[in-house]
């Protein structure tokens, strides 16, 4: 191995690295708020890039029809839950136009929009904002429609939940994409000379975006009341439920944020893979890993680890192509069991 060639892996090593430290920031976010394993966010990475594949090749995405079903979905879901209080029987003619207003107006709104815009002729810019107007509302509906109900139950049945959201999003994925793979046009063909080091544009503007999005999720944790709020969630559920913060609310807003998160992930990957509609989930399991590094509960930790699977990946695909899912997977082991010895157990908060 050469100096260019070892530079080249470096590159793409960080470059996927840094996709992967994104994940794993949303998997450590969702967790610490709702102590949910979020298994369907590599789902949210497959909507992202095969929806932005799709309205670049011109075609309405049935992400977009997804979407209005969620939104009635949720509709109903709000509807039986206010039907079984008493207080709010005689209440549910008034409150039908205001669950309109905030789960099904938007979602036909955009659903309008992909029938009837020039979507191939659009500037790539809009394509992206379209591409997560689609897919960051799914977050918050898949909360309110399969986890906000078991909220205060355990962490594995929890799991068991997760497992059954990934299944059917998987099998959606299939219906609406069908089996065969796509990928999206490159942001950019530019290339940049650094020494004998050629560095790739696109590689720039990927890991470009994802230190800004860092950047913009830290001050937004640090800076704002929304942030401060998911910050006490995530450290003392109870805590924060005593002091009148609504945890049902953090939970929405920490998988919209999640949402967001695994869509940009796959817009970005997207330019550089073919992306299926099971791809999603191996994208994402990769950025488990790296969130076990943090144990689930330390950002940073969770990122460097990412950016260690990403390099552990890129250097394993040239010396051994055939088994570096294999590599990258057994690293899990001695830092599971590492941990296994030195964390305390703690007991699960009631």
């Amino acid at each position: 191995m050469d100096a260019s060639i070892f530079a080249v892996l470096v590159q793409d090593g960080i470059t996927t690295g840094a996709i992967y430290a994104l994940l794993s920031l949303a998997l450590v976010l969702v967790f610490s708020v709702t102590r949910v394993i979020l298994l369907p966010q590599g789902e949210f990475v497959a909507f992202g890039a095969l929806t932005l594949a799709a309205i670049q090749g011109g075609h309405a995405p049935q992400t977009a029809l997804l979407l209005v079903a969620l939104g009635v979905a949720t509709i109903l879901c709000e509807l039986a839950s206010n039907l079984r209080r008493a207080d709010r029987r005689g209440k549910l003619l008034g409150l039908l136009p205001v669950l309109v207003g905030k789960y099904l107006l938007f979602p036909v709104a955009v659903y309008a929009v992909t029938l009837y815009a020039p979507l191939k002729d659009l500037p790539m810019l809009v394509q992206i904002a379209l591409t997560l107007a689609i897919v960051v509302p799914m977050g918050p509906m898949v909360y309110r429609l399969a986890y906000q109900p078991l909220a205060h139950a355990s962490i594995l049945v929890l799991l068991i939940v997760s497992l059954g959201v990934h299944l059917a999003m998987v099998g959606l994925g299939l219906l609406m994409f069908g089996p065969e793979g796509s990928n999206t046009l490159p942001f950019t063909d530019a290339q940049f000379t650094l020494g004998e080091m050629t560095i790739s544009g696109q590689s720039l503007i990927v890991i470009g975006t994802v230190i800004a999005l860092i950047v913009g999720i830290y001050f937004y944790f640090e800076r704002t009341l929304s942030g401060k709020a998911l910050r006490a969630t995530a450290v003392n559920r109870l805590g924060a439920r005593l002091v009148g913060i609504g945890t049902n609310q953090a939970g929405q807003l920490s998988f919209t944020l999640s949402a967001g998160i695994g869509a940009l992930c796959g817009i970005l990957i997207a330019p550089f893979t073919i992306i299926n509609y099971e791809s999603g989930f191996l994208i994402a399991l990769k950025g488990f890993v790296g969130a076990i590094f943090g144990g689930l509960a330390s950002y940073p930790i969770a990122a460097a680890g990412a950016i260690g699977v990403g390099l552990i990946e890129s250097f394993s695909s040239f010396w051994a192509s055939s088994f570096k899912d294999l590599i990258v997977f057994t690293v899990i082991i001695p830092v599971l069991l590492w941990r296994s010895l030195t964390s305390n157990h703690v007991d699960e908060e009631a």
